[in-house]
């Protein structure tokens, strides 16, 4: 039964930025036209396209009240309001590729001999497999959050899995599948911040270093979900030209790149997309950054192997990285542990760990 949303709150959005920035220009999902077999097909094309030329792609009519989205940033907002002490007590074992939970800031070294002011809240996926416990101010609105959560599954991640098997030509289901709300997986909610940095910290960050809140990197599963909010900081690159494009944030939008897991399972004719945070423009770069973010990741249990799609086997993708190396195929479950506990675990110099061996066939990357 949906959660009625209460409306005794605010959550004011900071001004977008005035600088002309390198804007990348990415298509566009209208999940309006998802509805009709026409549109279905238009869709498919285009997000296929999408995902194998720029990587992003926006997401528009989806269906989920705009009100319902600025409830959870400011549930996000009031769980950063909360004194260092009081979310530490939700820290999991960061070491040992554990996410679930508040990842404090310093855990990374900047470039600049800066530490990183990124703060990190994931909510798991309400699979029953899950339990925690968490902060008042999220134990109280659960529901809500459940409700809010589930509804991506069935207003985004479900049309747009649909599209892409249209365009692999497998059946419409076979991604939904992989992906269903009680199947045991790492999906989760996340409210991330960015604190902004000093004066002293943005010279040391900007000018010795490369002006990087985070290095390049790929996600773990097979969709990240990225609500619209206005303080420019993401960047992308591009696979055809390699080169690197701000991601303008779109009214009413989602910003949804494509993951490890997609690259894995179409034996890299999908491509795990690689982005970066950048220090916000000078406009900007004295706001905190909050994003709200979903990641979907299919079930522990599936073999990360090339799947059987024709049109895979026409285009010749018919082995992934593990294939190709004569190397154990992981399952979802594994890859998650092992790569998280590369990314997790606390790092003291900048890019330490790179080319580090993740899994047989598999190195940790940063990407410039």
């Amino acid at each position: 039964m949906p959660i009625a949303v209460p409306q005794i709150f605010k959550y004011d959005y900071v001004p977008e930025t005035k600088e002309n920035l390198d804007w990348a220009d990415l298509p566009t999902i209208d999940l309006s036209k998802f509805s009709n077999p026409e549109g279905k097909a238009e869709l498919a094309q285009i997000l296929i396209e999408a995902i194998r030329t720029k990587g992003f792609f926006y997401v528009t009519t989806f269906g989920i009240p705009q009100e319902k989205v600025d409830r959870q940033f400011y549930l996000g907002s009031k769980f950063y309001d909360l004194p260092l002490e009081e979310k530490s007590k939700y820290i999991p074992d960061l070491e040992n590729g554990e996410y679930n939970g508040y990842r404090p800031a310093g855990r990374a070294a900047l470039a600049g001999g800066v530490r990183d002011q990124t703060e990190v809240y994931n909510i798991p996926k309400f699979d029953g497999y899950h339990d925690r416990d968490h902060p008042d101010v999220i134990k109280e609105n659960i529901g809500e959050i459940e409700d809010f959560a589930r509804s991506l599954h069935t207003n985004v991640l479900d049309p747009l899995h649909a599209l892409i098997a249209i365009a692999l030509e497998l059946p419409e289901d076979f991604f939904i599948n992989l992906h269903k709300c009680e199947n045991p997986s790492e999906d989760h909610l996340r409210y991330m911040m960015y604190r902004h940095f000093s004066g002293d910290q943005l010279k040391k960050l900007t000018e010795e270093g490369d002006g990087l809140y985070s290095l390049g990197h790929t996600d773990l599963g097979t969709l990240t979900l990225l609500f619209r909010q206005p303080v420019a900081a993401l960047q992308i690159k591009d696979h055809k030209t390699n080169d690197w494009k701000w991601a303008k944030p779109l009214d009413g939008s989602l910003t949804v790149n494509t993951c490890d897991a997609l690259s894995f399972l179409t034996g890299g004719y999908i491509k795990s997309t690689v982005h970066r945070v950048s220090v916000p423009p000078p406009d900007q770069n004295q706001y905190d950054r909050l994003g709200l973010l979903y990641f979907a990741r299919p079930s522990n249990d599936l073999l990360l192997k090339t799947i059987k799609s024709p049109l895979l086997e026409r285009e010749g993708f018919t082995q992934n990285e593990f294939e190709k190396g004569g190397h154990k195929v992981p399952t979802m479950g594994e890859f998650v542990k092992l790569k998280q506990t590369w990314q997790q675990k606390k790092r003291q110099n900048y890019r330490e760990r790179e080319d580090e061996v993740i899994v047989e066939g598999f190195k940790g990357k940063y990407h410039d």
